[in-house]
């Protein structure tokens, strides 16, 4: 078997919107194509030794040992290795259970589909479960590297996965309905969208003080401060030196006294209960790997108490003790340690509610202390303590308190997070009894600590767990808080950037600040922040990210859903404007109907309460309204659409071009927004194709809330120009002829200006064609076709990126569409991109139009403006601008030109 590729989808994709973190493998299987498993001697029963789980894995049978039915029975390696991969990330503690197997169009490669906690681990599974599976085939044992498969994965999900207060904190705003984005491989969160986003760092939130934090680092400034307070508190001093040790701890009051690192946190460097000088040396050496400064403590006897306190309040209060072992008369300590950790409750990492106990320096000082060592045998009885600290991380245990602490001991608790000033605060209380005031029975606080560990209180190892996440949620987050922005997303083959752009024009103009992604850029505003195709998941959250977004509009490629899935889980208006045969081909996607169901990716995964805004004129299309949960809305170029006029008979809401005029019916009621001779970007009416773009974004503004007077207005002040729609039916004057730049690169884009043309009265019409290498044979002689249709005359030429191609490939294609339709010389072939503009605009003469569709829409534009600059000394435009042309209609609402995203209505860049 070879794998091809390995995916990971993090968002609502082609297998499922629900399961939205999905490994896709493409895998190859061979040779094994021709073998089913049940022709492989053994291969089921080498299969259940090793993963005896497997049994509980129902696959279509629905039952318990269904999936290894139909092993017996015979099926593809591709699905076995589905399976493989789901059972090895559940034995290594990370519970999966989706899959899917699916051949592709090429016999014998599969698609194997399967779910993740922790993408590394699911890219890592799909790996070990190819060697699982060939090694069961070769008839070789795999015992021994299956434990290393899963030892490495376990590896891989403590590194890499949030730890457990981040993941409560995480999993409590997914209750609220409140999304969230990792920042870091760390656990810098944010939390929110846009404008109302929070960011938090396991407990550290963006409420907590920078000064509080480092006071609380300092627990010399911390013991001063709480003391001066009158907080009770164990004496203590610094020190710098070992020489220093004998004095100090006479002057704490002698033994027992605490050593510790000035600054550390989590128990680092800490050594408790010390009572020589020796161990104190010791303590010392462990401390100062830490800190330049140690602090030595008077040593409080009692138990170990740790008060959580979120903003002001006391929330949880849990008993700590560090790990030990009990002695039975025969077992040398090492062996205790051993036995303690076969306790199922003990795992590794934060998989279960403890941790197994580990042997490392802390122990092996603690024991020195004792005089033990780890092969010592302890008598009957004895209770031997591990680690200086009790931290669940080192294998300590919790004891949940929080119902029987005394008041008095709440009070102070509350009083010391505030004296510090964290708004979630750790409180570390030494006091031999919880229920008993310490002002009474002696004992103090000995620390206060920021960003606190959470999973004592979420998981206690005996007492009732306390949802301590809520508390923090709820002070980020007070009930009622918005926590989302609008996200309105648009997908189709064609009119994608446009409409895009011309949504995000409608909500700037109702004062929104808007972050939106297209084919050209990120822009947040009428700032573009990244150029380039960014029409996938990563530019989306870059907007999502942003904290002074208030609208984020999406455009949403094939090509982003397919590689990684949305960036989002969720959106409030999905737009699918049209599905033709662009692209089909790659990435396994063949058919229009499996283009489809990408597209439709983007429309289920609106929520309930959102729309779904559909092309009732495109069938495929319209089919999506089965199968999306939101409210559905139609628009069509024709009013009388069956469906639509259904849809409208029933209550529905639709966009429909009539009479001339853009116009939304909702209940029955026509609502007229404007007269397409007066929105330019149809170019008075002439590209039928922008009309489409413009009734789907007036839908989509309309309802999201934008009211009819502020659409009319941004249709009226929308052009397409380079300003706003660069490389979208751009219209320039260079002396006597005009020039055309559209980024058509299909054939439905080719039709859409094969319309446009068609009403457009000029001398010749004059194209400068080409399109993608990596499409069909057919598609490329396709585009000739119509090319031929359109033009007098053209000039084919290849984009410089020739996709896998070779030089003269795809032009040589086109060639062969262009000579069914016409044949004679009046196609040139000039490959470069540049000469080929460059000799086109040399020879068009004055009464000429110039068609060009270019791949580099910004050099194209640069070349035109050079020709403007050239022909006219003195323009009335720079080279960046256009003009509109003869037919372009200033909006009749307007005494003045208006401007608007830096863009006059008589269409000169500001």
């Amino acid at each position: 078997m070879r794998i091809q590729s390995i995916r990971v989808l993090s968002g609502p994709n082609y297998w499922s919107i629900r399961r939205q973190k999905l490994i896709q493998m493409r895998l190859d299987l061979e040779d094994l194509q021709e073998r089913p498993t049940n022709e492989i001697p053994g291969f089921k029963e080498g299969l259940e030794a090793l993963l005896p789980g497997l049994w509980e894995h129902h696959c279509s049978r629905g039952c318990y040992g269904g999936f290894l039915q139909r092993v017996e029975e015979g099926t593809w390696m591709g699905h076995v290795v589905e399976h493989v991969a789901l059972e090895m990330q559940t034995m290594a503690g990370m519970a999966v259970d989706f899959g899917r197997t699916r051949e592709t169009s090429t016999p014998g490669t599969y698609n194997v589909v399967f779910e993740y906690q922790e993408a590394e681990a699911g890219r890592f599974a799909a790996k070990a479960a190819v060697y699982l599976c060939q090694a069961l085939v070769d008839g070789e044992d795999y015992r021994r590297d299956l434990e290393l498969d899963i030892q490495e994965l376990r590896e891989i999900r403590e590194n890499v996965r949030f730890g457990p207060s981040t993941q409560s904190l995480l999993d409590e705003a997914t209750l609220r309905g409140i999304p969230h984005l990792r920042l870091s491989k760390g656990s810098l969160v944010q939390l929110g969208y846009g404008v109302h986003q929070k960011r938090i760092e396991a407990t550290t939130t963006e409420k907590t003080s920078i000064i509080a934090t480092d006071l609380a680092g300092d627990k010399r400034a911390t013991k001063e401060l709480l003391q001066d307070m009158g907080i009770p508190v164990p004496k203590g001093y610094t020190v710098r030196r070992r020489s220093e040790l004998k004095a100090t701890i006479e002057d704490v009051g002698g033994y027992p006294v605490v050593i510790k690192p000035l600054n550390a946190n989590h128990g680092k460097g800490i050594t408790v209960n010390i009572t020589s000088l020796e161990a104190a040396e010791t303590a010392y050496d462990a401390a100062s790997q830490h800190s330049d400064v140690v602090l030595v403590e008077k040593h409080l006897v009692g138990e170990d108490y740790r008060l959580l306190v979120i903003n002001n309040k006391l929330v949880a209060v849990a008993k700590r003790i560090p790990a030990y072992v009990v002695g039975d008369g025969r077992s040398t300590i090492q062996e205790l340690i051993d036995e303690v950790n076969k306790d199922p409750r003990r795992g590794f990492g934060h998989e279960n509610v403890l941790t197994l106990i580990s042997v490392d320096d802390m122990t092996r000082r603690v024991l020195e202390g004792k005089g033990y060592t780890l092969d010592t045998v302890l008598p009957r009885g004895e209770h031997c303590t591990l680690k200086s600290t009790a931290n669940l991380s080192t294998g300590g245990i919790a004891v949940d308190c929080t119902d029987i602490i005394h008041p008095y001991n709440l009070f102070i608790a509350e009083r010391a997070a505030q004296i510090i000033g964290l708004d979630v605060a750790g409180i570390d209380l030494i006091c031999p009894d919880i229920t008993q005031p310490v002002n009474e029975t002696g004992g103090g606080i000995v620390e206060v600590n920021a960003s606190p560990g959470l999973r004592m209180h979420l998981a206690p190892s005996e007492g009732l767990p306390r949802n301590v996440a809520e508390p923090i949620i709820n002070m980020l987050f007070p009930p009622g808080s918005h926590t989302r922005i609008p996200i309105l997303a648009v997908t189709g083959t064609n009119g994608k950037t446009t409409t895009t752009r011309l949504i995000a024009h409608i909500l700037k103009g109702i004062g929104k600040r808007v972050g939106f992604t297209t084919t050209d850029g990120v822009y947040i505003q009428n700032h573009q922040i990244a150029k380039g195709d960014m029409t996938g998941p990563y530019s989306a959250r870059l907007v999502l990210r942003d904290p002074t977004v208030e609208v984020a509009v999406l455009e949403t490629a094939r090509g982003g859903i397919l590689r990684e899935g949305l960036g989002f889980p969720e959106s409030d208006i999905g737009v699918v404007l049209n599905v033709t045969s662009d692209h089909l081909g790659i990435g396994d996607i063949d058919t229009l109907e499996e283009m489809a169901r990408v597209k439709s990716v983007l429309v289920e995964a609106v929520h309930e309460r959102g729309y779904a805004v559909l092309n009732a004129d495109d069938g495929l299309v319209a089919a999506m309204a089965e199968n999306v949960k939101a409210t559905v809305a139609y628009f069509s170029m024709n009013p009388e659409n069956p469906l639509v006029q259904k849809h409208i008979a029933s209550g529905g809401t639709a966009a429909v071009y009539e009479e001339g005029y853009i116009s939304i019916v909702k209940r029955g009621w026509k609502l007229r927004i404007e007269d397409v001779t007066n929105i330019p970007l149809t170019l008075s009416g002439k590209a039928s194709f922008m009309i489409q773009n413009a009734l789907a974004a007036t839908l989509a503004a309309f309802l999201h809330g934008v009211s009819i007077d502020d659409i009319r207005m941004a249709l009226g002040t929308f052009t397409s120009s380079v300003a706003q729609t660069p490389g979208r039916l751009n219209l320039f004057d260079v002396g006597g002829y005009q020039v055309l730049v559209d980024y058509a690169h299909n054939a439905a884009g080719y039709e859409a200006i094969q319309t446009t043309l068609e009403r457009w009265d000029c001398q010749q019409k004059i194209g400068v064609i080409g399109g993608p290498g990596d499409r069909r044979n057919s598609d490329l002689q396709e585009l000739g076709v119509l090319a031929a249709r359109m033009f007098d005359r053209a000039i084919v030429k290849e984009d410089d990126d020739r996709r896998g191609r070779d030089p003269g490939e795809v032009a040589a294609l086109i060639r062969q569409g262009w000579e069914q339709e016409k044949a004679g010389s009046s196609l040139q072939d000039i490959l470069d991109e540049a000469e080929a503009i460059e000799t086109a605009l040399e020879k068009a003469e004055t009464g000429d139009l110039v068609v060009i569709f270019p791949a580099d829409v910004q050099r194209t534009i640069q070349i035109i403006g050079r020709f403007q600059d050239k022909l006219n000394p003195k323009p009335s435009y720079r080279s960046s601008s256009y003009s509109m042309g003869p037919d372009f209609v200033p909006h009749p609402h307007s005494g003045k030109p208006l401007e608007v995203d830096g863009v006059t209505a008589t269409g000169t860049p500001e």
